[in-house]
């Protein structure tokens, strides 16, 4: 499929959710979202209960669940389904534990070396979420999230994906930084994309990064009021003992259809948003 084509008038894409294989609804969550008009997802890895990492070989094994998951969307409904698989941040703190932080560290960077290997199997779109936790840490683990991020960007310039980013609350000063070290390997900024990103639309806020932004009322507006150059997401959790965690699979095309009926979207800029600038980020994989 040329770029700037696609299947549908208006493609509906949710950049950023998440599926789990036992305790979630998983595809039945999806054919909700179908029910509401979206046509594409991106189904992103996170750690699951069912698997115990110690190893970077047991990434492996949690990544093909992720994988799985995607593929069951795409034989079980019309949704055209990705995925992205690496280290959630947070794994190196309980790696630490276990094996000292320096240990900790060559598997996380290892664990990067098995998802571009799934992106080059062409068993997943692009290495993520990964990056640096949320909360706050020990300097020394901050400086190792650091490293094993520059290593996850370097490995995703190496293999010409796209990597997914798991930071801190995103300002146009982290911004900045993490553009400076896509910079340092060379990675096209592009191709990094900042998951649940405010609306930090204006290339003077994100420093050339792709905003994939969190796909609540007010930000989408306020988005949409700088430009059409960001993804749209809910970071959908799937969990039921956490209700309304983020934002529901739904959102992004019940938010999409209201801004056209309202006219404060055109199907120009649903276009752009939804599947230009995913084939921008992501390339041939999207498709």
């Amino acid at each position: 499929m040329k770029s700037g084509t696609s299947p549908m008038a208006v493609p509906i894409l949710d950049n950023h959710v998440h599926l789990e294989p036992v305790r979630g609804r998983n595809v039945e969550a999806v054919r909700d979202f179908e029910r509401q008009g979206g046509t594409h997802l991106i189904i992103s890895h996170l750690p699951y209960e069912e698997v115990r990492v110690k190893t970077a070989e047991d990434f492996r094994r949690g990544f093909e669940i992720t994988v799985s998951l995607k593929d069951r969307v795409n034989k079980e409904t019309r949704v055209k389904a990705y995925a992205t698989v690496g280290p959630y941040p947070a794994e190196l703190l309980e790696l630490e534990k276990s094996h000292g932080l320096e240990k900790a560290k060559e598997i996380m960077i290892e664990a990067m070396d098995i998802a571009a290997e799934f992106v080059k199997e062409g068993k997943a779109l692009a290495i993520g979420e990964v990056g640096r936790p949320h909360f706050p840490v020990s300097t020394e683990a901050w400086r190792a999230s650091n490293d094993i991020l520059r290593a996850g960007m370097r490995i995703a310039k190496q293999t010409g994906c796209a990597i997914v980013l798991h930071t801190e609350s995103a300002t146009p000063s982290s911004m900045k930084e993490l553009a400076g070290m896509a910079d340092e390997v060379g990675l096209d900024k592009n191709r990094v994309v900042k998951h649940y990103s405010p609306p930090l639309i204006t290339p003077e806020e994100n420093f050339g990064l792709m905003p994939s932004v969190l796909a609540g009322k007010d930000a989408i507006r306020e988005a949409l009021g700088k430009g059409t150059r960001f993804l749209m997401e809910t970071d959908f959790l799937d969990d039921p003992r956490r209700p309304g965690a983020v934002l529901a699979i739904t959102t992004v095309p019940k938010r999409t259809m209201a801004l056209l009926n309202q006219k404060l979207m055109t199907e120009e800029q649903a276009h752009k948003i939804h599947w230009d600038n995913a084939i921008a980020t992501y390339g041939s994989l999207f498709e």
